[in-house]
């Protein structure tokens, strides 16, 4: 499975909780199988999507799941040991690893090559890491989410990109409703 049809899996978990979802095109996917006003898409920050759902997790007490990418964790590894050191409950971060920058051409991450993102969330001090495949990505998701602890799910997969367009809809505007539905 490539990344869209994992999104396309987990969309209907997905929608009664809030969701961050990485940069570029994991963002546009996510938008175009399931449009809703509980996702948060990155327009233009790569990396910054477990950053940002932490701090919501923390602000807050609705389940978050952040949709980060292998190529994006990697450029902000400072996140894992964040994240291990403020636990928040209500966190999932899911962490797709195709083994490529998706969004840029699929050229190869490291997480590809020899470094293993689940070793590294262990070794930062992060308790619930889980490793699976593309296919049991809904049943693991599900289960992280009814346990009701912090959890980092590494999510093996192909590499592979679906043609779609961009975003269309004003930033301003994901950000009005996104906080509209984070207050509701």
């Amino acid at each position: 499975m490539i990344r869209s049809e994992i999104l396309r899996e987990i969309a209907p978990i997905l929608r009664d909780h809030l969701v961050v979802c990485n940069i570029g095109l994991p963002s546009q996917e996510l938008h175009m199988i399931d449009d809703q006003p509980t996702n948060f898409y990155m327009l233009g920050t790569m990396g910054l999507s477990s950053s940002i759902g932490l701090g919501l997790a923390l602000a807050q007490p609705k389940t978050v799941i952040s949709i980060d990418g292998d190529g994006s964790v990697l450029t902000n590894l400072g996140t894992l040991p964040t994240i291990a050191n403020n636990v928040a409950d209500n966190y999932i971060l899911m962490i797709i690893d195709n083994g490529s920058y998706g969004s840029t051409g699929d050229q190869p991450t490291y997480a590809g090559k020899k470094t293993a993102l689940e070793k590294v969330a262990a070794a930062c001090g992060c308790e619930n890491v889980v490793t699976c495949r593309d296919v049991d990505t809904g049943e693991v998701l599900q289960a992280a989410i009814d346990s009701k602890k912090m959890t980092v799910i590494v999510v093996k997969c192909d590499s592979g990109n679906i043609k779609l367009p961009v975003i269309t809809m004003d930033p301003v505007v994901i950000k009005h409703r996104f906080m509209k539905a984070v207050a509701s």
